[in-house]
């Protein structure tokens, strides 16, 4: 059994003051440091004193360098994997080179941190219970909306990553095929620009018109609009438990919260909160 891991490092996405002291550790500790980047990974290195030599390992090599990344492993020298930013093979490489350390029986140690697209869900206010990351829309608008009709049933959040010179179009055509949902555009999060625009997908188109935008970029769509209406009861009575032990106490705040949460329409929750309300006047 092979004693030497691949460890999958999350690095920032913009702010360097994210990574954590862990990835600091083990990027000092491995015997070498596999980047897409190594251009970017260096100024990270930089900032912090790390001297590890670099190998690059981007899209187009990963397949035909990860053998000889495994040999190392092999041979017992450590290695770090890091992305451009974030976590390794979110809309990122990576995910041929774990699969070929875990055939060759090598242990694969993730290494936690930044990931814009949850970032970017934390700050959202829409519903994080359930959510899909879809990575990156198709470039062309046709093959854009079919990709966007297939997701239109979905209950959860939806996440997508998306180009500055596309966004607009991106918009658009969620709105076309997914209604007019509440939406987020997260931009540069955690970086000097950081923006952060919610609003309907209408109106975000508005905020976007005619504006030259800038940077990575973060694309959040509420869920289906109908399908809080098959959250049970039960779902909804756990979820007001965890409400009123946050400090909520008035029952127009609670079917709020609740409605934010699991997506119910707030006339539910609230008409739930006076029936168990008076089941309980009753005992």
């Amino acid at each position: 059994m092979p004693t030497a891991r691949l460890y999958i490092v999350a690095t920032p996405i913009g702010n360097l003051e994210d990574v954590t002291l862990r990835a600091l550790r083990i990027l000092k500790e491995v015997r070498f440091i596999a980047a897409e980047d190594t251009r970017r990974t260096k100024k990270l290195l930089n900032a912090y004193g790390i001297r590890t030599p670099l190998v690059s390992l981007y899209d187009q090599t990963e397949r035909s360098r990860t053998p000889s990344l495994i040999r190392r492993l092999l041979d017992g020298q450590d290695v770090a994997y890091v992305a451009d930013a974030g976590t390794p093979g979110i809309s990122d490489p990576g995910y041929i080179l774990v699969n070929g350390a875990i055939e060759a029986g090598i242990s694969v140690v993730p290494i936690p941190g930044p990931t814009a697209s949850i970032a970017a869900l934390s700050v959202s206010g829409l519903p994080m219970h359930r959510f899909l990351f879809a990575g990156f829309l198709p470039n062309r608008s046709s093959a854009r909306r079919r990709f966007l009709e297939s997701l239109k049933e979905e209950a959860g959040t939806l996440l997508f990553y998306e180009s500055p010179g596309r966004l607009q179009e991106s918009v658009r055509d969620m709105a076309v095929v997914l209604g007019n949902r509440m939406a987020v555009v997260a931009r540069e999060l955690t970086k000097l620009h950081e923006e952060i625009l919610r609003g309907t997908l209408d109106a975000l188109l508005e905020q976007l018109s005619g504006r030259e935008v800038k940077g990575e970029v973060v694309v959040l769509v509420g869920g289906h609009p109908g399908a809080g209406r098959d959250v049970s009861d039960e779902s909804i009575l756990l979820a007001l438990e965890e409400a009123r032990r946050g400090g909520l106490l008035s029952s127009r705040d609670l079917a709020a919260e609740v409605s934010r949460r699991l997506g119910v329409p707030k006339k539910k929750a609230y008409e739930l909160i006076v029936r168990t309300a008076d089941e309980s006047d009753l005992s």
